[in-house]
């Protein structure tokens, strides 16, 4: 079996790694099947996958290979139907968990140790605790008000020129209306057009009244309230920060209250992601109906989970551990769907007992780089309703009707999850919003409409050498605004949000229509249009993308620096912190970087623009799937320009991630 999996390995179909782990253990057991076990366990880790299900061993095709040298490894190995759990269990190397071995064979998925522990813990961590203690007519009251209805907002964007029908749906949609049949609409349409002032919208509250509406901002406010872990998740627009804000003002003033301010933190996984849940919480505020006092408790920088944490430099392990722990009541961490398994568990670790956790996420994004899909999954085993005790307290926080989502099962993690199912920053007049949702739901028909349909916020074109030629000039036109900032010696903040303003997002890294390619090509067309120089690694506005965790420096992989000269011309990188600070570094002291006028979809997780390009290769690949697309086009705050052919679409739209975890059935045994 080693002679064979040497083979692959020179052949480059298995990495060094598998290879070296699989000798390993077949060093400690001389067994082709283990040997066989152990290359996939490390080559499936290395796909992102957390565990190896027994029934992997059946499937026609092993790493990537044709049936031909699949069926070759499996004689080899002795692989057969017969290879079951007792078999396997009897190997020196392969345990149930009761002791220490490198493989773990647990509700029949193969793990290494450390992973095995890693979903152990944090399955552990998410089904712990029971409801919160609660004032519930305290909570109930601030619920009201912090959710109550914004006819000042109402009264600026209702268009009552509309038809009945168009303005009935702009009802429907910004008072949450749920059950429109129990509305006296002819009133209400009176009320809308005749309302001189937005004070005077207030009679629709008489019309409209709470029981026939549904916001679920408010529901999740409510859950999170009453749990020691939960998650909020939704897509775009839907208001993921603007609920947990509401919800950190309600627990403040409950604790204020009880004379006890809790301890909050907001973290991110990245330091873009951390910048913007900054600024989000931030733009927030303003709009909160709570006290001065209270507002200004509610804390507005967030940092990573790398320095929450505290990263000790050249270990892996953190400050903040079991025997260590944070000082804090409540944690708030935003992007969760990029936190792997083994952050996950570092991060819960080092959580005290008594700590609030929640996550915030939109679950249909891109899965972690490294292994595990946590959010995904939390959300998976969380469907299906709540259980009866929570529905009604639920009702009794928010004066809505949950009946209908009420669940048969009570189970911890199934009263520790929201959806925002209602998306503010897109309607029916939006491309982006409606082709975000078809390509979610991988409605290919719609995915097509929706691009034909002329939405002024998208445009779909061929990967033709014409458009080719077309998309480098776009691009190189999306840059011009920041360069002619440095050229008019604006201000490093300025120059900076106008180079956030636009970017063009890739599937890959090489190759003509890869991140290296273009990137090259858009620094052309820009020395074409004579704003950057011809030669010279470091230039005047070179903008550049940090790849690796830098702590000492407090610069992480994703941030990005422009090139910029100082007041003695000297050439420094300038970066936004996400505490809003201006960070300038020597380019000799840079940790490992690339060139960004382009980038790929996965780095700019935590990230949107008003202006999104994006293009996928000529052919598919493995790494194009319905998720990457999704996440893709979700970048896009205001304009979308997609750059692809439609067989290639259409073919990663059907293709979507699936990671090998346990987690989903831990949680639905607690």
């Amino acid at each position: 079996m080693l002679n064979a999996l040497r083979q692959l390995l020179d052949t480059q179909k298995i990495r060094p790694l598998d290879y070296q782990f699989a000798r390993l253990m077949h060093d400690i057991d001389n067994s082709p099947l283990v040997s066989l076990i152990a290359a996939l366990l490390s080559h499936e880790l290395g796909k992102g996958n957390v565990c190896l299900p027994l029934s992997f061993l059946t499937q026609d095709v092993f790493f990537d290979l044709d049936n031909i040298t699949t069926d070759t490894l499996k004689q080899t190995a002795n692989l057969s139907s017969e290879s079951n759990r007792q078999q396997l269990l009897s190997s020196s190397v392969i345990g149930d968990g009761s002791a220490v071995t490198p493989i773990v064979l647990d509700n029949d998925n193969l793990y290494f140790y450390r992973y095995w522990q890693h979903e152990c813990t944090v399955a552990a961590f998410l089904s712990k605790g029971s409801e919160l203690s609660l004032d519930q007519k305290a909570a109930s009251t601030i619920l009201e008000r912090l959710f109550q209805r914004d006819y000042t907002f109402l009264f600026s964007v209702l268009d009552r020129s509309a038809s009945d029908d168009n303005i009935r749906t702009q009802l429907i949609k910004w008072l949450d209306i749920e059950l429109p049949d129990q509305v006296d609409w002819s009133a209400c349409l009176q009320t809308v057009q005749t309302a001189q002032t937005a004070e005077e919208l207030r009679l629709l509250d008489s019309m409209i009244p709470t029981e026939v509406c549904l916001n679920w901002q408010k529901v999740a406010a409510a859950l999170a309230s009453t749990q020691p872990f939960s998650v909020i998740s939704g897509g775009p627009g839907t208001g993921k920060t603007t609920t947990v804000t509401r919800l950190l003002a309600m627990l403040i003033e409950l604790g204020d209250q009880a004379g006890k301010v809790p301890d909050i933190r907001l973290v991110a996984p990245t330091g873009k992601a951390s910048a913007r849940l900054t600024e989000s919480i931030g733009g927030a505020l303003a709009s909160l109906h709570c006290s001065d006092s209270i507002r200004q408790l509610i804390p507005t920088q967030a940092g990573t989970i790398h320095r929450l944490l505290g990263v000790i430099p050249g270990r892996p392990e953190f400050r903040h551990h079991s025997k260590n722990q944070l000082h804090l009541d409540i944690l708030v961490v935003d992007e969760a769907s990029m936190i792997d398994l083994t952050l996950m568990r570092k991060l819960m670790d080092a959580l005290p007992d008594h700590a609030r956790v929640i996550l915030l996420g939109d679950r249909d994004q891109l899965a972690s780089v490294d292994a595990g899909s946590v959010l995904g999954d939390i959300c998976t085993a969380a469907e299906g309703g709540y259980s009866k005790s929570q529905t009604v307290l639920l009702e009794q926080l928010t004066g809505f009707h949950l009946n209908q989502w009420q669940g048969a099962q009570e189970l911890p993690i199934k009263n520790r999850f929201c959806l925002l199912r209602k998306s503010y920053r897109f309607d029916a007049r939006s491309g982006i919003g409606t082709l975000a949702a078809a390509v979610n739901a991988g409605d290919l028909h719609t995915v097509k409409t929706t691009i034909d349909s002329g939405f002024q916020d998208i445009q779909r074109h061929q990967l033709t050498d014409a458009y080719y030629t077309q998309m480098i000039a776009s691009a190189a036109q999306g840059y011009m605004s920041y360069l002619e900032a440095i050229r008019e010696k604006l201000d490093e903040r300025t120059i900076i949000r106008r180079f956030n303003n636009f970017r063009l997002l890739c599937a890959v890294r090489e190759g003509k229509y890869g991140v290296e390619g273009l990137n090259k090509e858009i620094r052309s067309q820009l020395v074409q249009r004579h704003y950057l120089p011809s030669e010279g690694l470091w230039y005047t506005g070179r903008p550049v993308l940090i790849t690796q965790n830098a702590h000492g420096l407090n610069l992480y992989n994703g941030d990005i620096g422009i090139a910029l000269p100082d007041n003695d011309g000297k050439l420094k990188v300038v970066f936004e912190l996400p505490d809003g600070s201006i960070k300038h570094l020597l380019p000799s002291r840079l940790p490992e970087h690339q060139t960004v006028f382009a980038m790929t979809i996965h780095k700019s997780q935590g990230s949107e623009f008003n202006h999104t390009m994006m293009v996928l290769p000529e052919k598919m690949v493995p790494v194009l799937t319905r998720e990457l697309v999704y996440t893709g086009i979700t970048r896009a705050k205001k304009q979308l320009n997609i750059y692809c052919n439609n067989q290639v679409l259409n073919q990663a739209i059907k293709k979507r991630t699936v990671r090998f975890s346990g987690l989903i059935e831990r949680l639905q045994q607690s």
